[in-house]
Protein backbone atom coordinates (compact mmCIF):
# COMPACT_ATOMS: atom_id res chain seq x y z
CA UNK A 1 0.00 0.00 0.00
CA UNK A 2 0.80 3.68 -0.57
CA UNK A 3 0.23 6.65 0.90
CA UNK A 4 0.38 10.17 -0.17
CA UNK A 5 -0.66 13.15 1.07
CA UNK A 6 -2.89 15.58 -0.24
CA UNK A 7 -4.93 18.82 1.14
CA UNK A 8 -3.25 18.07 4.77
CA UNK A 9 -4.60 14.38 4.44
CA UNK A 10 -2.69 11.15 3.86
CA UNK A 11 -4.85 9.11 1.47
CA UNK A 12 -4.02 5.15 0.90
CA UNK A 13 -4.00 3.64 -2.49
CA UNK A 14 -4.47 0.04 -3.28
CA UNK A 15 -2.73 -2.14 -5.02
CA UNK A 16 0.44 -0.15 -5.22
CA UNK A 17 3.18 -1.83 -7.97
CA UNK A 18 6.60 -0.98 -7.70
CA UNK A 19 10.43 -2.40 -9.74
CA UNK A 20 12.52 -4.36 -7.79
CA UNK A 21 15.68 -2.43 -9.18
CA UNK A 22 18.16 -2.41 -5.87
CA UNK A 23 17.25 0.56 -3.94
CA UNK A 24 20.18 2.32 -1.76
CA UNK A 25 19.31 2.39 2.17
CA UNK A 26 21.19 3.87 5.31
CA UNK A 27 20.28 2.73 8.39
CA UNK A 28 20.53 4.74 11.46
CA UNK A 29 19.49 3.84 14.71
CA UNK A 30 21.53 3.81 18.33
CA UNK A 31 21.36 -0.59 18.72
CA UNK A 32 23.59 -2.26 16.88
CA UNK A 33 21.34 -5.22 17.03
CA UNK A 34 18.42 -2.93 15.58
CA UNK A 35 20.75 -1.89 12.66
CA UNK A 36 21.86 -5.52 11.95
CA UNK A 37 18.51 -7.13 11.99
CA UNK A 38 17.60 -4.41 9.78
CA UNK A 39 20.48 -4.78 7.09
CA UNK A 40 20.00 -8.80 6.76
CA UNK A 41 15.97 -8.37 6.85
CA UNK A 42 16.69 -5.40 3.93
CA UNK A 43 18.77 -7.33 1.78
CA UNK A 44 17.43 -10.62 1.84
CA UNK A 45 16.28 -10.83 -1.26
CA UNK A 46 18.23 -8.51 -3.07
CA UNK A 47 15.94 -5.50 -3.79
CA UNK A 48 17.49 -3.67 -1.26
CA UNK A 49 21.35 -2.32 -0.82
CA UNK A 50 22.29 -1.31 3.14
CA UNK A 51 24.94 1.12 1.95
CA UNK A 52 25.52 2.92 5.11
CA UNK A 53 24.65 2.67 8.80
CA UNK A 54 24.96 5.17 12.03
CA UNK A 55 24.62 5.15 15.20
CA UNK A 56 23.67 8.58 16.74
CA UNK A 57 22.24 11.88 14.46
CA UNK A 58 25.40 13.80 14.37
CA UNK A 59 27.36 10.74 12.81
CA UNK A 60 23.99 10.21 10.21
CA UNK A 61 24.57 13.58 8.80
CA UNK A 62 28.91 13.44 8.47
CA UNK A 63 27.45 10.18 6.63
CA UNK A 64 24.97 10.98 4.12
CA UNK A 65 27.07 12.14 1.30
CA UNK A 66 29.51 9.43 1.91
CA UNK A 67 27.22 6.48 1.56
CA UNK A 68 24.71 8.58 -0.87
CA UNK A 69 21.64 6.46 -0.12
CA UNK A 70 18.42 7.40 -1.68
CA UNK A 71 16.57 6.35 1.11
CA UNK A 72 17.24 7.33 4.84
CA UNK A 73 15.82 4.64 7.73
CA UNK A 74 15.99 7.23 10.53
CA UNK A 75 15.01 6.37 14.28
CA UNK A 76 13.64 9.37 16.60
CA UNK A 77 15.53 8.29 20.13
CA UNK A 78 19.32 8.74 19.79
CA UNK A 79 22.16 10.58 21.23
CA UNK A 80 24.17 13.72 20.07
CA UNK A 81 21.80 14.69 17.25
CA UNK A 82 17.88 12.83 17.62
CA UNK A 83 16.02 11.98 14.41
CA UNK A 84 13.52 15.00 14.61
CA UNK A 85 17.19 17.14 14.64
CA UNK A 86 18.18 15.22 11.85
CA UNK A 87 15.53 15.89 9.38
CA UNK A 88 15.35 19.60 10.31
CA UNK A 89 18.65 19.72 9.38
CA UNK A 90 18.29 17.88 6.33
CA UNK A 91 15.60 20.29 5.56
CA UNK A 92 17.40 22.96 5.59
CA UNK A 93 19.91 22.04 3.51
CA UNK A 94 17.98 21.19 0.87
CA UNK A 95 18.50 17.40 0.85
CA UNK A 96 17.08 15.14 -1.77
CA UNK A 97 17.29 12.28 0.18
CA UNK A 98 14.39 10.30 1.34
CA UNK A 99 13.33 10.20 4.74
CA UNK A 100 11.44 7.52 6.31
CA UNK A 101 11.45 7.65 10.05
CA UNK A 102 11.32 4.02 11.98
CA UNK A 103 10.37 4.46 15.55
CA UNK A 104 8.68 3.02 18.36
CA UNK A 105 6.33 6.04 18.57
CA UNK A 106 3.10 5.91 18.01
CA UNK A 107 2.27 9.57 19.93
CA UNK A 108 0.96 11.81 17.52
CA UNK A 109 3.26 14.71 18.59
CA UNK A 110 5.97 12.82 16.97
CA UNK A 111 4.47 12.17 14.05
CA UNK A 112 3.01 15.59 13.62
CA UNK A 113 6.28 17.54 14.49
CA UNK A 114 7.75 15.07 11.47
CA UNK A 115 4.87 15.80 9.26
CA UNK A 116 5.23 19.64 9.56
CA UNK A 117 9.14 19.35 8.76
CA UNK A 118 8.45 17.49 5.43
CA UNK A 119 8.93 13.71 6.19
CA UNK A 120 8.68 11.23 3.33
CA UNK A 121 7.36 8.19 5.65
CA UNK A 122 6.72 7.30 9.30
CA UNK A 123 6.33 3.32 10.02
CA UNK A 124 6.40 1.39 13.50
CA UNK A 125 9.05 -0.98 14.45
CA UNK A 126 6.11 -3.27 15.30
CA UNK A 127 5.52 -3.40 11.43
CA UNK A 128 6.12 -6.46 9.05
CA UNK A 129 8.72 -6.95 7.22
CA UNK A 130 6.87 -6.34 3.59
CA UNK A 131 5.00 -3.69 5.03
CA UNK A 132 8.54 -2.09 5.89
CA UNK A 133 9.85 -2.81 2.26
CA UNK A 134 6.91 -1.31 0.79
CA UNK A 135 7.79 1.78 2.86
CA UNK A 136 10.78 1.82 1.61
CA UNK A 137 9.80 1.70 -2.22
CA UNK A 138 6.96 4.30 -1.78
CA UNK A 139 9.20 7.39 -0.67
CA UNK A 140 12.30 6.16 -2.88
CA UNK A 141 9.41 6.46 -5.96
CA UNK A 142 8.20 10.05 -4.26
CA UNK A 143 4.92 8.64 -2.88
CA UNK A 144 4.50 9.77 1.44
CA UNK A 145 4.22 6.78 3.53
CA UNK A 146 2.44 6.82 6.70
CA UNK A 147 2.00 3.54 8.92
CA UNK A 148 -2.16 2.54 8.26
CA UNK A 149 -2.95 2.59 11.93
CA UNK A 150 -1.74 6.34 12.19
CA UNK A 151 -3.64 7.69 9.26
CA UNK A 152 -7.08 8.50 11.02
CA UNK A 153 -5.28 9.81 14.11
CA UNK A 154 -3.22 12.26 11.56
CA UNK A 155 -6.02 13.47 10.05
CA UNK A 156 -7.90 13.94 12.86
CA UNK A 157 -5.01 16.16 13.80
CA UNK A 158 -4.96 18.25 10.79
CA UNK A 159 -8.47 18.67 10.46
CA UNK A 160 -8.58 19.96 13.39
CA UNK A 161 -4.98 21.99 13.73
CA UNK A 162 -6.97 23.31 9.99
CA UNK A 163 -9.80 24.04 12.26
CA UNK A 164 -7.69 26.43 14.67
CA UNK A 165 -5.85 28.10 11.78
CA UNK A 166 -9.44 30.13 10.84
CA UNK A 167 -9.59 30.80 14.75
CA UNK A 168 -6.45 32.00 15.13
CA UNK A 169 -6.93 34.45 11.49
CA UNK A 170 -10.70 35.65 12.89
CA UNK A 171 -8.37 37.81 15.59
CA UNK A 172 -7.38 41.41 15.76
CA UNK A 173 -4.00 41.48 16.29
CA UNK A 174 -4.82 43.45 19.60
CA UNK A 175 -6.59 40.18 20.84
CA UNK A 176 -3.66 38.33 19.77
CA UNK A 177 -1.49 40.63 22.21
CA UNK A 178 -4.50 40.12 25.24
CA UNK A 179 -4.27 36.48 24.39
CA UNK A 180 -0.68 36.18 24.69
CA UNK A 181 -0.97 38.33 27.88
CA UNK A 182 -3.92 35.17 28.54
CA UNK A 183 -1.38 32.58 28.21
CA UNK A 184 1.48 34.02 29.92
CA UNK A 185 -0.65 34.12 33.60
CA UNK A 186 -1.25 38.08 33.40
CA UNK A 187 -4.39 39.13 35.34
CA UNK A 188 -6.49 41.76 33.92
CA UNK A 189 -4.73 44.82 35.46
CA UNK A 190 -1.23 43.55 34.32
CA UNK A 191 -2.85 43.68 30.63
CA UNK A 192 -4.36 46.91 30.55
CA UNK A 193 -0.91 48.41 32.28
CA UNK A 194 1.34 46.28 29.74
CA UNK A 195 -0.74 47.16 26.70
CA UNK A 196 -1.23 51.03 28.16
CA UNK A 197 -5.34 50.27 27.81
CA UNK A 198 -7.95 50.48 30.36
CA UNK A 199 -9.61 47.14 32.33
CA UNK A 200 -13.10 47.27 30.79
CA UNK A 201 -11.18 47.15 27.31
CA UNK A 202 -9.26 44.41 28.53
CA UNK A 203 -12.25 42.32 29.64
CA UNK A 204 -14.24 43.53 26.23
CA UNK A 205 -10.94 41.87 24.35
CA UNK A 206 -10.96 38.68 26.40
CA UNK A 207 -14.82 38.00 26.09
CA UNK A 208 -14.31 38.18 22.20
CA UNK A 209 -11.38 35.87 22.46
CA UNK A 210 -13.22 33.29 23.98
CA UNK A 211 -16.15 33.46 21.63
CA UNK A 212 -13.58 33.51 19.09
CA UNK A 213 -11.49 30.53 19.76
CA UNK A 214 -14.54 28.68 21.02
CA UNK A 215 -13.21 28.64 25.13
CA UNK A 216 -14.38 29.26 28.55
CA UNK A 217 -11.81 30.24 31.22
CA UNK A 218 -8.54 31.33 30.70
CA UNK A 219 -6.47 28.10 31.54
CA UNK A 220 -8.03 27.02 27.94
CA UNK A 221 -7.04 29.81 26.33
CA UNK A 222 -3.84 29.59 27.31
CA UNK A 223 -4.04 26.08 26.40
CA UNK A 224 -5.00 27.10 22.79
CA UNK A 225 -1.96 29.85 22.64
CA UNK A 226 0.37 26.98 23.41
CA UNK A 227 -0.70 24.42 21.38
CA UNK A 228 -1.05 26.74 18.06
CA UNK A 229 2.56 28.39 19.10
CA UNK A 230 0.76 31.89 19.27
CA UNK A 231 3.29 32.88 21.67
CA UNK A 232 6.13 32.04 20.40
CA UNK A 233 4.52 34.44 17.35
CA UNK A 234 5.12 37.38 20.03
Amino acid sequence: MKFQKKSNNYYMIENGVYDMEKIRVMITDDHSLIREGLKQLLEFDGSIEVVGEASNGVECLKKLSECNPEVLLLDINMPEKNGIEVLKQMKADDSKIKVLILTVHNEMDYLMKAVDIGVDGYILKDSESAELKKAIRAVRDGENYIQPSLIPALNSQLLSRDTDKDKISSLTNRELEVLVQVANGMFNKEIATNLNISERTVKNHISNIFKKIDVSDRTQAAVFAIKNNIIKLY
